[in-house]
């Protein structure tokens, strides 16, 4: 478990070398919005295609935009784990500028040295889509992290972007057991 705490954190400070002027956005709650379609890439050198890729189950992200947020990431992880949440989670170094862009393979080479490779999968990094991240969840105070469970339709379920907290935490919890009992939007009803 401490190995995939420091995962965010390798990829944010090595991209915080490289990164210089970018667009602010103001702080919004996307709660009920359909996260937008973006494009990362795994440390396994797999292409996600973010919400559509997790597609009909419920998906926990982790959006870091600094190398500080991993510090609030480790701290949600290690309550998910204790308390026994199990839901698919990816961690998302989103990074915008064109100097991050044109140097992530070392970035991305530099996550991969201190990562296993059995985790490789989970740390999904956005590059070209960062400003769409960006403007969706706002990136005026960049820490801590965002912290966003999207439903089976890819439509954001629970948002948060103040740092962990264990009433935070059962919020994300009941949050997480509304969407599992609620059925997929496209599914359709029987009556």
């Amino acid at each position: 478990m401490n190995q995939i705490f420091s995962r965010l954190g390798i990829a944010l400070a090595l991209s915080s070398i490289f990164t210089g002027c970018q667009t602010t956005y103001e702080r919004r709650d996307p709660t009920g919005e359909t996260f937008p379609s973006v494009l990362g890439t795994a440390l396994d050198d797999r292409v996600v295609t973010i919400p559509d890729d997790f597609s009909g189950q419920e998906t926990l992200l982790f959006v870091g935009y600094k190398m500080e947020s991993q510090f609030d990431i480790d701290r949600w992880l290690l309550a998910l784990n204790e308390s026994g949440v199990s839901v698919s989670i990816y961690e998302l170094p989103t990074i915008p500028g064109l100097i991050p862009g044109l140097f992530a393979r070392v970035i991305d080479d530099g996550m991969r040295s201190g990562i296993p490779e059995d985790d490789w999968a989970i740390v999904v990094t956005i590059y070209d889509d960062a400003k769409v991240v960006a403007r969706f969840l706002g990136n005026a105070t960049p820490l801590p992290a965002r912290v966003v469970l999207l439903d089976g339709d890819g439509r954001v379920a629970f948002f948060h972007d103040r740092g962990f907290s264990i009433e935070t935490l059962l919020r994300l919890k009941e949050a997480l057991k509304q969407v599992r009992s609620e059925p997929l939007a496209s599914t359709p009803k029987v009556r």
